[in-house]
Formats: C-alpha cells, sequence, structure tokens
C-alpha cells in the first residue's frame, strides 16, 4: 500500500535499510514532508509518520544518532517561542509512568529552547521502543529505539467509520471497510478517475474508491443484489428493504454524487464500447464459497439452472470456472483500462500447492504486487496489483491462453472443492480431539 501511494504521490519505494518483517516500524527516505502527509492521507495501514532524528539498538546508541543529527534541522522545532511535548509508544510491553519521565529526562541534552505543553502544543515529539513481537519472551531493553518528530496519523479511523456492522445494504461478501480502502491504494484511485468493479455486489468496493473522489459503476450477474430485492443477509432482518441499493450506501456517506449506475450483466460478456474507459477496476471475483460463480448461458446448455427475482425476471446461468474468470479479467483488464490504470483483485490459493507460477499473467499487463491474506490453514486469498503496460492489440485477444501457460492455473477451478475437504478435516479432527 505504501509503494502504491508513494508512486502516486510522485515518489519512488527506496527504503533505507531492509524491511525487518517482524517489526511494526520502517524506515523509509521519502523527499518532502508534503508527499508524506499525502500518504497518511491516503492509508490505512500505517499508523503515524514522523521525521527520524535518531535511532539505534540501544539507548546509547539512540543517542550517539541524535547528537550526529545536524542543528539547524532541528532548530525550527526548538525555538524559544514555540511549545512541544515527547510521547513514548513501547511495542509489546508496558512502562510505568516513572520509567517513561526518566526515558524524556535522559534527552535533556537535545537543545529544547521553548516550553513544554501538554495540551495543545505547536510540536510533537515521540520516544518509540520496539520489544520485539513475542509477548511470551519480552526482553529488559528494546531491541530498537527511534526519536522523531510527529508528522502526521493515517486514516484508520476510516475502518470504524465505514464498518460494514453500520452499513445500511450489505450481502453474503460484502468487503471488509479496512481491505476496501486498502484495494482502493493499490489501485491508486484519485479524484475524477473512473473505477469499475465487474463484480460489484452490495457495491463495498466502490464506496471506498468514491470516498477518495474517483466515479464508481459497476455490473453483477445477480439481479436481486443490483436492485436490492429478495432476502436480506442481515440477522434479524427476512427480507430487504425497499431502499436497501448500492445507491443508498453511497448516499449515507454522503458519496451519491459520485455514483454512475451499477448493471445487470455478465462480467464474461463485455457491455462496452471499444476503447480505454476506466482509470481502475477493483473487484473481488466469486470464489464458489459462499456466492456460486455464474455466467449467462442458454436453454441448449446441459449444465443450467433457472432463476427467478422478486420481479418475475428470469435468466438461465451456467457454471463459470475460475481459471475463466481470471482470465476473462485480465483480458478485460488489459483492454479497457487506461495505460498506466491497474487492476486490482482477489485469487483464492490452496496453500499446500501454491507457487507464483499459478497468478495469471496477460503481455498488457505488468504484476506489481501479491499480497498474501491467510483464511486458513490451507487456504489462503492473494491480492493481485496489475498495471497495464502495453496497448491491446486484437493479437492479444488470447495470448495470455495459450496451452502451456494456462494449464497451471486450472487449479484454481477444484479451490472449493479444496477448502471444504480442509473444513471436513478440521471438523473431524475437533470431534475426535472432544472424544479424548
Amino acid at each position: 500500500e505504501i509503494t502504491s501511494l508513494l508512486s502516486l504521490c510522485g515518489g519512488q519505494f527506496c527504503g533505507e535499510q531492509e524491511i525487518r518483517v517482524n517489526s511494526p516500524f520502517w524506515i523509509l527516505n521519502i523527499p518532502s514532508e508534503d508527499m508524506a502527509r499525502g500518504i497518511m492521507k491516503r492509508t490505512v495501514c500505517a499508523k503515524s509518520i514522523f521525521e527520524l532524528w535518531g535511532h539505534g539498538r540501544s539507548a546509547g546508541e539512540l543517542y550517539a544518532s541524535l547528537k550526529s543529527y545536524p542543528t539547524d534541522k532541528m532548530l525550527p522545532y526548538l525555538q524559544l517561542d514555540s511549545t512541544y511535548k515527547i510521547h513514548i509508544h513501547t511495542f509489546n510491553k508496558t512502562l510505568t509512568q516513572a520509567q517513561k519521565i526518566k526515558k524524556i529526562d535522559a534527552l535533556e541534552f537535545l537543545p529544547f529552547k521553548g516550553k513544554v505543553n501538554l495540551k495543545n502544543p505547536e510540536h510533537i515529539f515521540w520516544i518509540l521502543e520496539d520489544y520485539g513481537m513475542n509477548p511470551n519472551d519480552v526482553p529488559e531493553e528494546p531491541i530498537h529505539l527511534y526519536f522523531g518528530r510527529w508528522i502526521a496519523d493515517g486514516q484508520r479511523e476510516l475502518i470504524e467509520s465505514y464498518s460494514v456492522k453500520k452499513r445500511h445494504f450489505i450481502g453474503n461478501t460484502s468487503m471488509d471497510a479496512c481491505l476496501s480502502f486498502i484495494m482502493a491504494n493499490h489501485g491508486r484511485v484519485k479524484p475524477n478517475d473512473i473505477v469499475y468493479d465487474p463484480f460489484v455486489g452490495t457495491g463495498g468496493l466502490l464506496i471506498s474508491s468514491a470516498h477518495f473522489g474517483a466515479y464508481v459503476c459497476g455490473t453483477d450477474i445477480d439481479y436481486n443484489t443490483i436492485h436490492g430485492l429478495g432476502k436480506a443477509s442481515r440477522k434479524n432482518q427476512k427480507w430487504r428493504g425497499p431502499d436497501e441499493n448500492i445507491r443508498a450506501n453511497l448516499r449515507q456517506y454522503g458519496l451519491e454524487k459520485y455514483y454512475l449506475d451499477a448493471l445487470v450483466a455478465d462480467s464474461s460478456t463485455p457491455i462496452w464500447r471499444k476503447g480505454m474507459l476506466f482509470d481502475a477496476i477493483i473487484t473481488d471475483p466469486p470464489y464458489g464459497i459462499r456466492e456460486a460463480p455464474r455466467r449467462m448461458g442458454s436453454q441448449k446448455e446441459t449444465v443450467k439452472s433457472v432463476e427467478r427475482s422478486t420481479e418475475n425476471h428470469f435468466f438461465v446461468s451456467s457454471s463459470y470456472h475460475l481459471s475463466d474468470i481470471f482470465f476473462d479479467l485480465l483480458k478485460f483488464g488489459a483492454e479497457y483500462l487506461v495505460m498506466g490504470g491497474r487492476l486490482v483483485y482477489w485469487l483464492p490459493i490452496y496453500r499446500p500447492e501454491y507457487t507464483e507460477e499459478i497468478i495469471p499473467r496477460h503481455p498488457c499487463l505488468k504484476l506489481i504486487s501479491n499480497c498474501e491474506q491467510l483464511l486458513s490453514s490451507h487456504t489462503s486469498r492473494r491480492l493481485i496489483t496489475m498495471e497495464k503496460v502495453k496497448e491491446f492489440k486484437d493479437q492479444d485477444e488470447n495470448s495470455s491462453l495459450l496451452d502451456g501457460q494456462y494449464m497451471p492455473y486450472r487449479g484454481h477451478n477444484s479451490f472449493r472443492e479444496k477448502y471444504f475437504s480442509g473444513v471436513t478435516k478440521r471438523i473431524a479432527k475437533e470431534e475426535k480431539d472432544n472424544q479424548k
């Protein structure tokens, strides 16, 4: 997410040190404070950002690092007519007030000239101490210390204010608010973009994009969901109300002006005119766990099901293999994204068989990132971000469907069976353990 937001703000990723996976702290080299603030106006992953004045693996190393920090960079924030306060944050350990005061007093060598103001200071400084990730083995002394000037906080409050629990219209697969914002950031969604979700459902992914000022639209094969009809997914509610729909969700958050439309359509049969229409395609295709993947069929197909909506709307649907969903999605993205536009989607994975070779590819799309979210001990889903780097030509229509390249992805089609086989085994193990 940070890498995507850096590029959105005109910067480039350049870490000063190796990313320490088992640490909540990360040192970045960002060209300007304005860029840092721009990132923090968007991120839901990062909590705060600081101008780093010193760091070390011990208190002595921290103090030496602070003494070597250029005084001319410190002085604008330590003037006689300024006010300040110092916070202490410890990760994986709780300090007493006396311990905190002792650590603050140890910084008396810094040339602070202003007055302390605990309620409304002009400048806020933080001591950050990392005591590792293991709560059962907390060291006496921190394994890393940092001191810096606070610049800005991230947007973590969005997770609560956009919580699905408070949302007017939800479904079985409505996307969690935190993940929705992460996906919009991976897609580098910005004001006046046009963002499309081909599996829109109840529109959870449209909300995060609209929050960042993009115009949003989507399609879905489910007539009832698009029109807000049928049985409700919310507990203690039997039927959906007359005003439960995607537009009502956007209206709830004051974002209705960004709503273009949601259409009943089959994502495997594009309805759009030819051309580069979308700045970002952000979606969560059905995996076949809670919602079956379907596409429009014909009366002649042997595998078919006829569905009827509340308003006597009929359609024939047939099965839609997961591998076909992803290839159709990549082909659509390659054709309809603007140059530099991004496709962001979730790919379900059976972990024992996972290799990077099973990530679907397309010659017009470059893989930007591949992040894992665990679902169970044996399954996960990968957040795949791709960027359009080559103009789509007619010869690219089926270029990713060559037999040699296509075979590794066929395994996605059995994800449902593998998912439930794992669930069955877990239930059987739990029952066996309970009998002991």
